[in-house]
């Protein structure tokens, strides 16, 4: 079964699939362009997407908790999404009211810089024919080293355990990767693949759910964070 990981990258999204010897690389600028060009190698089953999928009416989405819960040290790299009503704010100061009203939660500056890849992923996979699923690269690197990680990715460490992970379980970085290579920081591919590491689990049947079942809120979308 086809899988591909997708991450934000500068630009756009990068795409991870694991293939027999190695990996192949996808750089778009929108979402839908980038599992088209994936899907032009063969027929992707499940993308897995480090972005939010399900947004919350007025509450904090307990994936992002359990998230947090799950990968300890780094925990701050698990942003807290806003609810709907904040993520369709025309500024920050707007947002954090929102959010605040509802929730007693501001929104950093960070999340809401995110709003033009939510809304793009939230308007794309209500059309989707792949199953999509939400999931976090630390989550699943905690759930591939069977620990929570303490070295940060952005050290040449943390970097380089990730990617000895990733070799571990079958998706090598190595070599060139073309457009997506040239486009995509080194964190953005490590995501990408940990995206790809998960897609194969959920493909597989293999993947846990945080939380179990998923909620769902208005917009109907399962929302839960899988590894």
């Amino acid at each position: 079964m086809r899988v591909l990981g997708v991450d934000a990258c500068k630009g756009g999204w990068i795409g991870i699939a694991p293939t027999a010897g190695g990996v192949s690389a996808y750089f778009a600028a929108h979402i839908a362009e980038l599992v088209e060009r994936a899907d032009a190698d063969g027929a992707v089953e499940v993308v897995a997407i480090d972005i939010p999928v399900g947004l919350a009416d007025a509450s904090r989405r307990r994936a992002d908790l359990l998230a947090r819960q799950a990968i300890g040290p780094l925990r701050s790299s698990v942003f807290i999404t806003p609810v709907r009503v904040a993520l369709e704010a025309p500024d920050h100061a707007t947002a954090t009211a929102r959010n605040r009203a509802l929730t007693g939660d501001g929104v950093s500056v960070q999340a809401f810089g995110l709003k033009p890849k939510v809304r793009q992923v939230d308007e794309w996979v209500r059309r989707r024919t792949h199953r999509v699923v939400e999931a976090h690269p630390e989550v699943s690197f905690a759930q591939l080293a069977g620990a929570p990680l303490t070295l940060r990715k952005t050290t040449w460490a943390g970097a380089e355990l990730r990617r000895r992970l990733l070799a571990g379980a079958g998706i090598p970085l190595d070599g060139d990767l073309g457009a997506a290579g040239r486009h995509a920081a080194v964190d953005d591919v490590l995501d990408a693949a940990a995206m790809a590491w998960t897609a194969r689990r959920v493909a597989r049947g293999e993947a846990l759910a945080r939380p179990d079942p998923p909620e769902v809120f208005s917009d109907g979308l399962p929302c839960a964070i899988w590894t």
